[in-house]
């Protein structure tokens, strides 16, 4: 049975198989190794992703997918961090929840799944004068719903608690600041993510899990490649059925 790496987060993540998106790319790139399984949740935010944990991952998931996962991603914030007075505050959550709900949602997966490999991944900047063209409910204020320094604040808790509970993180906010044109060359309407913003994510994650001793190198390739099947004896690689 091939490993597995669960993906949960929000919209980022639930379309994270589009064209060019950061799953589709691991799938791709870890083909006949790991099977990359995606559990994402457009709008949710920590509160209510603590909330669905159970139904998230049942208490089947072992037996029906073959044992613990090999790594899980962990993907919120950027709806946490819709600001409480703005037209999308159902989705808020006040920082200090926001770390406690992160923290709780690693204890658990760290409890159920002891060697999994969680990583974090923190919300990606926002261009605020895209989500002003964007806006995904009636927007009558005529402000953002979010701004890049609320979305930095949650970033740099997401940070704080991967370093607190141990385990890698991946710092979107800053990662894709580091492009002067960030805003239009990693974001596609403000918040989620291009092709080339998904490539972000995907190499940062491809490093962590490599760093973590889960590579191309290391993983085993599932059944006989065509190079390693003799021409003259075809059924000589499968071994006894």
């Amino acid at each position: 049975m091939r490993p597995k790496i669960y993906l949960f987060g929000d919209s980022i993540t639930e379309e994270s198989f589009s064209d060019g998106g950061w799953g589709a790319s691991l799938a791709n790139h870890f083909t006949r190794t790991m099977d990359i399984v995606v559990r994402g949740y457009s709008g949710y935010n920590t509160r209510w992703a603590l909330r669905v944990l159970n139904r998230v991952f049942p208490a089947d998931t072992e037996v029906n997918g073959g044992g613990a996962p090999l790594a899980v991603t962990v993907f919120f914030g950027a709806n946490d961090a819709c600001l409480h007075d703005r037209c999308c505050a159902f989705q808020h959550v006040p920082l200090p929840e926001y770390k406690q709900n992160l923290r709780s949602i690693v204890s658990y997966l760290k409890k159920r799944w002891p060697t999994t490999i969680i990583l974090l991944i923190t919300p990606p900047p926002i261009d605020e004068d895209s989500r002003l063209l964007h806006p995904y409910v009636e927007n009558l204020s005529g402000l953002p719903e979010r701004t890049n320094e609320a979305a930095g604040a949650y970033a740099k808790a997401c940070v704080e608690v991967a370093a607190e509970c141990g385990i890698p993180v991946v710092d979107l906010w800053t990662q894709m600041q580091y492009f002067p044109d960030w805003q239009k060359t990693y974001l596609r309407d403000g918040l989620h993510l291009t092709p080339s913003g998904n490539r972000i994510v995907f190499e940062e994650v491809v490093k962590i899990l490599s760093d973590a001793g889960a590579s191309l190198e290391t993983l085993p390739v599932d059944l006989p490649l065509i190079a390693d099947i003799d021409p003259k004896d075809p059924l000589k690689a499968f071994g006894s059925e």
